[in-house]
């Protein structure tokens, strides 16, 4: 699993180093990188391929997607780690952007990540036709903004120190989390031109968001600041909302289990082809062990 994991993250990375060398020079450049490279263990791009080999899409074109993915993901942590946000330190076990270079320049790296997405999906090397393109770049534009991951981190914030339900946090977190991971599963479907399996893959991607994120609040909870690349322990001092402050993370950690097992089902009809998938959504759960 590491080895396919670590090989998406290297293809990844070379596509979107080469893709920024080709850009013109500018200001922005160094802290967009900066915010961007190496970022992480590039789940998201894992995800992406994973989908794209059980219907046989070409691995370049998805390792291409799941690039725009990456600047999408880097954009939002850049603006979540801002003071007016979660006001974060550390990111990825480095300083986070704005520490580093400066809250306006933070704010314009993240915005130009945002648009450099769209860029990687235009481009005339992404060989897909453009009607597909287009349809690729309206569904990431929504999994960004206010009815994904802006919309999200804003219900975050807001629901601070406040007695919230269940079914408010969970839509919440697949607003933050899931929606990206939703359009990770969505883009191959969309490549291969099967609509109807796409209220499907949808389902599955915002499920594996929202278990991404469980995980990421019971690290949080645990303490782990090595696994989280952060400060830990600051749900629980700024009052977030989270499943483990409602159920307590026995019960947490049982409803991650179920909600594998729920994705597992209905990855049943794909057989071994899915295998990777599986792999991979075992692996975001056993970050938490």
């Amino acid at each position: 699993m590491l080895k396919k994991l670590n090989k998406v993250a290297k293809d990844t990375n070379y596509f979107l180093f080469n893709f920024l060398s080709r850009q013109k020079k500018t200001d922005l450049i160094y802290p967009m990188k900066y915010g961007l490279l190496p970022g992480g263990k590039k789940i998201r791009s894992k995800i992406v391929v994973d989908v794209g080999k059980i219907f046989n899409v070409r691995y370049k074109t998805l390792i291409q997607i799941g690039a725009a993915v990456e600047c999408i993901h880097a954009y939002s942590l850049i603006h979540d780690d801002l003071p007016c946000m979660d006001n974060d330190d550390l990111r990825r076990g480095k300083l986070s952007t704005h520490k580093k270079f400066g809250e306006s320049t933070a704010v314009l790296a993240g915005n130009s990540l945002l648009t450099l997405a769209f860029e990687i999906l235009s481009e005339k090397k992404l060989n897909l036709d453009n009607k597909c393109k287009i349809s690729l770049v309206k569904l990431i534009s929504k999994s960004s903004g206010h009815s994904g991951i802006a919309g999200g981190q804003y219900s975050d914030l807001n629901f601070e120190r406040k007695k919230v339900s269940i079914n408010k946090i969970i839509n919440m977190q697949i607003k933050k989390t899931g929606k990206l991971f939703s359009f990770c599963c969505m883009a191959p479907i969309i490549i291969i031109k099967k609509t109807y399996k796409i209220k499907k893959f949808e389902k599955i991607g915002s499920e594996i968001g929202l278990l991404f994120q469980i995980v990421d609040d019971l690290i949080d909870f645990r303490g782990d600041s090595k696994k989280a690349g952060k400060k830990t322990k600051k749900d629980l001092k700024k009052g977030k909302a989270t499943l483990i402050g409602l159920l307590g993370s026995k019960n947490t950690i049982k409803y991650a289990d179920k909600l594998k097992l729920k994705i597992f089902n209905k990855l049943k009809m794909y057989g071994e082809k899915a295998n990777d998938l599986k792999s991979t959504i075992n692996f975001i759960l056993e970050r938490n062990k």
